[in-house]
């Protein structure tokens, strides 16, 4: 098996403007919820940018610890050219410097930079060690005769990776060194950042340095605030001979952790463990480009480091705290996200036990029959509003049980499965819970949007959805039909009866209340604030496209051929119609602005997954076609994030991406749907 290499030629050999430079971006993260980023070139331009973004403990949750190197290397003539530098973000850029990058490209995911400065070509690696708050950033000499003299400066500003770049520097630093160790330590309670570096040669020199006025443009652009300062304590020098190497190691971790991996073993281990990952998945996506979304998917799957008391519950248990990052960078794990991106991200990539421990994990946090819709930042306990979430959890169940047959977990799981049932029948938080005139869903509550379209800024919801929204009396539907079948099998037909009787009276009232039969299509709310919503939008495709669709089959063409024509684009379905009058093309501005077009026509990604089991419920020999609307996603691996796929782009051509960098969901839906639409007799198996 190759191994999987994306390549994208230096800034200098392309040319462009500065937005077009930094465009492109870079992810790295640690199964820990921490992670590394950054542009391409090099420079910072978001807020959440930085070698070094730690997981740690609660109350802190995530911290940028390292945000950057100014690297430079000094050759025998004492001439000297900057490869990288935080400071051309505030002054015109070096055109040397921008030439010296020949190239760019991930191997297996991470990210590699290649020089060329003055004949001699050199790399540069940034690895972050699985599972520790550890990075370490290789440079390496590939050719040329003449020795090198590379000087490094860390710059830092320890601040929460979501607070603004304004926040004070957490000053004074202190800084202290034993033998060729180095500690850095600040305010704000933060663990002490500690350095090493490895090569010939190596010492540092205690020059601080404040390097102020540095400006984030993408932060300008989304109307934060964007000029900051970062502090430096010195910087380091070592050689750089011909085959030679040097690293400089930056933890949060104790020493001994640190120790217990060289750079050469930790980039040995990294790699082996990233071929693992390929060769564990479906056999369809372990080549070519969507082979990289399994890499990508890695990046969500994380054991949630700042849960010290639920993690040793969980491992009391013999299971492991488990979930998923919704996004990078701001999200944290959510549960609709991690619902709906389960099957993407795990068991089409063979990661079954880590599916159950999700599941499980979940399992320990059911309230008043709802799952979590969010852990916020630094928090211990998660917050509940949210009406589709835990209805999301019965479709992951179904489907990690078909492809894994594990009853076990299914049995254990069935209690709460039926407390959350009586608990939406009886009423529950936030307003959701069955009206018992035609056994519909109904939520509501004016503080939370409950639904995935949930956008809120301050006091206004720009899409308010209360009363019985379509997609979640799709999904309560079936949940019933899947409680049904489990009961039955596990209980038999008499206990299963009375959850069937319910899931009929769901299937008659949603067919006699959703169908708008003048437009061939759903309401997207019944009963709502204003009546029926007749607002044309993605969400009435779940009617069809869930393990037990809701929708009598007599519609399914005529609501799917509605969404083709005005929601389907190449990378995914616009939240609502052109030509509505909330419509919005573009997805840009400040966060009132973004929000008032997060779902009135923004396109989001991993919708294309529902619409292709649509697709296929009503085309069910035309895999063929479901993979060819897959194959227009491939174009943008390389655009954003490098490797992986946005949350939403604008819902006009070019279709900029927009949002989070890396999404799960998107990244889950586009590589569960490249699996299903395998032709026949090339499925393979995805287990060893």
């Amino acid at each position: 098996m190759n191994d999987l290499v994306r390549s994208l030629p230096g800034p200098g050999k392309r040319g462009g403007d500065l937005d077009t430079l930094f465009a492109q971006e870079w992810l790295v993260t640690n199964g820990l919820g921490g992670y590394a980023a950054g542009t391409v070139y090099g420079i910072n331009t978001r807020r959440y940018h930085g070698l070094l973004i730690a997981a740690l403990p609660t109350p802190h949750g995530r911290v940028l610890m390292l945000s950057h190197l100014r690297e430079r290397v000094r050759f025998g003539d004492r001439k000297h050219v900057t490869i990288s530098t935080q400071e051309y973000a505030t002054r015109p850029l070096d055109v040397e410097s921008l030439n010296v990058l020949s190239e760019f490209r991930l191997e297996n995911g991470l990210p590699v930079w290649r020089y060329d400065v003055r004949g001699i070509v050199f790399e540069k690696r940034v690895l972050l060690v699985y599972r520790q708050n550890t990075v370490h950033v290789q440079y390496r000499v590939l050719s040329g005769d003449e020795p090198l003299r590379l000087s490094v400066r860390p710059s830092v500003h320890f601040r929460f990776h979501e607070a603004s770049v304004t926040e004070p520097t957490q000053g004074p630093y202190s800084l202290t060194m034993n033998e060729d160790r180095y500690e850095l330590r600040g305010g704000g309670n933060f663990p002490p950042l500690r350095f090493q570096v490895h090569g010939e040669r190596a010492e540092f020199t205690v020059k601080v340095k404040e390097v102020k006025d540095v400006f984030y443009r993408v932060e300008q652009r989304r109307g934060y605030e964007s000029t900051g300062v970062l502090w430096s304590p010195g910087y380091f020098r070592v050689d750089l001979k011909p085959g030679g190497a040097a690293t400089l190691v930056a933890s949060t971790e104790s020493w001994d952790t640190i120790a217990a991996l060289s750079t050469v073993d930790a980039v040995t281990s990294e790699q082996d463990r990233r071929r693992r990952l390929i060769a564990a998945a479906h056999p369809s996506a372990r080549e070519g480009p969507f082979a990289e979304l399994i890499l990508a998917s890695d990046q969500f799957i994380v054991r949630p480091a700042g849960r010290i008391e639920d993690t040793a519950r969980a491992q009391a248990t013999g299971d492991e705290l488990c979930s998923v990052i919704a996004g990078y960078h701001w999200f944290t794990d959510w549960g609709r996200d991690t619902m709906i991106s389960l099957e993407g991200l795990t068991l089409a990539t063979g990661r079954f036990v880590e599916a159950g421990y999700i599941l499980r994990t979940f399992s320990r946090y059911v309230r008043d029959g709802l799952i979590p819709n969010l852990f916020p930042e630094g928090r211990r306990e998660g917050v509940y509003y949210t009406a589709d979430a835990t209805l999301w959890y019965f479709h992951a169940i179904q489907r990690y049980i078909e492809s894994t047959a594990d009853r076990l977990t299914l049995r254990i799981l069935l209690p709460k499965l039926l407390d959350i049932i009586d608990h939406h029948l009886r009423g529950t938080q936030f307003g959701i819970g069955v009206d018992p005139k035609d056994g519909l869903l109904r939520q509501g509550d004016a503080g939370h949007p409950l639904t995935w379209m949930d956008a809120k800024v301050e006091d206004w919801i720009p899409t308010p959805r209360r009363g019985k929204a379509v997609e979640i009396n799709a999904l309560w539907y079936n949940a019933l039909r899947l409680a049904e079948s489990w009961v039955k099998e596990e209980r038999g037909a008499a206990a299963a009866r009375p959850i069937g009787e319910h899931a009929d009276r769901v299937q008659q009232s949603f067919n006699q209340r959703f169908w708008n039969a003048q437009r061939g299509y759903l309401y997207d709310v019944v009963d709502g604030e204003h009546g029926d919503d007749a607002a044309c939008r993605p969400n009435q495709v779940f009617a069809l496209s869930l393990d037990h669709p809701v929708l009598e089959p007599s519609r399914w063409r005529s609501v799917l051929d509605v969404v083709r024509e005005h929601l389907l684009t190449p990378v995914g379905l616009r939240t609502l119609a052109p030509g509505s009058p909330d419509y919005q093309a573009k997805y840009f501005g400040d966060r009132r602005a973004r929000d008032a077009a997060y779902h009135q026509g923004t396109v989001w990604a991993w919708l294309i997954g529902p619409f292709i089991d649509a697709w296929l419920r009503v085309h069910p020999d035309d895999r063929a076609g479901a993979r060819k609307m897959l194959e227009s996603f491939v174009p943008h691996f390389g655009e954003a994030c490098i490797g992986s796929i946005n949350e939403v782009f604008d819902a006009e051509e070019p279709l900029i991406p927009r949002g989070c960098v890396a999404q799960a969901w998107s990244v889950a839906e586009v590589l569960r749907c490249w699996v299903k639409t395998v032709a026949p007799g090339n499925a393979g198996s995805s287990r060893g």
